[in-house]
């Protein structure tokens, strides 16, 4: 969604950016061209290929942008600005979940598709893996993980079965849990489903590795006080755990009023710090989607500060 980012972040000349999700620079590239020279771009990303892609990309170019780099979560966006002396941003851009890079070039299993160890870590700095959570968790939090960051319904099969097979030998790459999953889903079910029956399986074990519901909801903590006055904020997300955090964030700093509706006057003394810029999510078009099926479940959310 280039065109949409770009539109609502409205990046301006000589302007202070941040891309705190760098992934193969698309949208930092879109953002570098119209700030210009005179603008900055601080770029993040928790994978290094990320940060290695970025840095030869842009090195490689005419570029003349002040663009500064740091392998390291978007959560981490008000360390960094102390850091580097930026007091506000014009805009800050999130793009949550997979690149393209991660499903098929980074070997680490985070597609269903390949037979890859099952790591799953974005950073690689981290400790844990998928295969760690996979072969030690509980037959019960394997079930709880699964329903809750998933939304799997058949959590309790799927999570029966892993236990099942790990007693034979751990469940080490990606392939054969996908094999386990399909055979735990029932095929009625599993025929019915529009996506591959070991998404949500595969989506929740790459959201606790990598801590993503943790780290967004640091990011929109301080997201306001990161953005100077008409600055904007630009929310690409991709399951609706992700969304929800965002839409409630947004609708918290537009300081609606929580009086009961009987009140005669507002006493809750709530005032709007930012403006949403569209009334519900914007999706993509269904061109998009025909070229880029992945884009399919995006969900764009953005706001200014006032």
């Amino acid at each position: 969604m280039l065109d949409e980012v770009i539109y609502y972040l409205d990046p301006k000349k000589g302007g202070v950016y941040a891309d705190g999700t760098l992934g193969g620079a698309g949208h930092a590239s879109a953002i570098i061209d119209r700030i210009g020279p005179s603008g900055i771009l601080i770029g993040i990303d928790q994978d290094i290929n990320a940060i290695r892609n970025a840095r030869e990309k842009f090195s490689n170019s005419d570029i003349k942008t002040d663009v500064r780099l740091f392998h390291d979560n978007f959560a981490a966006l008000p360390r960094i600005m102390g850091e580097t002396g930026i007091e506000g941003f014009d805009g800050i851009l999130v793009d949550i979940g997979l690149s393209q890079h991660q499903l098929a070039e980074s070997g680490r299993g985070f597609s269903f598709m390949k037979d890859e160890p099952l790591d799953m870590r974005m950073d690689t700095r981290m400790p844990e893996t998928a295969a760690d959570l996979v072969n030690t968790l509980t037959e019960k939090e394997l079930v709880d993980l699964f329903f809750t960051l998933g939304e799997e319904k058949f959590s309790r099969q799927v999570a029966r079965a892993i236990v099942r097979e790990r007693y034979a030998k751990p469940v080490s790459t990606s392939r054969e849990l996908s094999d386990i999953v399909v055979d735990a889903i029932p095929k009625k079910a599993a025929m019915k489903q529009k996506i591959h029956p070991a998404t949500r399986v595969f989506q929740a074990l790459r959201i606790r590795v990598n801590d993503e519901l943790g780290n967004l909801q640091i990011f929109l903590d301080h997201v306001e006080t990161m953005l100077k006055p008409g600055g904007r904020l630009c929310v690409l997300a991709f399951h609706s755990l992700e969304d929800r955090l965002v839409k409630q964030k947004i609708r918290d700093l537009e300081g609606r009023c929580t009086c009961p509706s009987g009140f005669p006057v507002c006493v809750c003394g709530r005032k709007p710090k930012v403006r949403s810029l569209s009334r519900k999510a914007v999706r993509p078009s269904e061109d998009e989607m025909m070229r880029n099926p992945m884009a399919r479940s995006t969900r764009l959310r953005a706001c200014e500060k006032l």
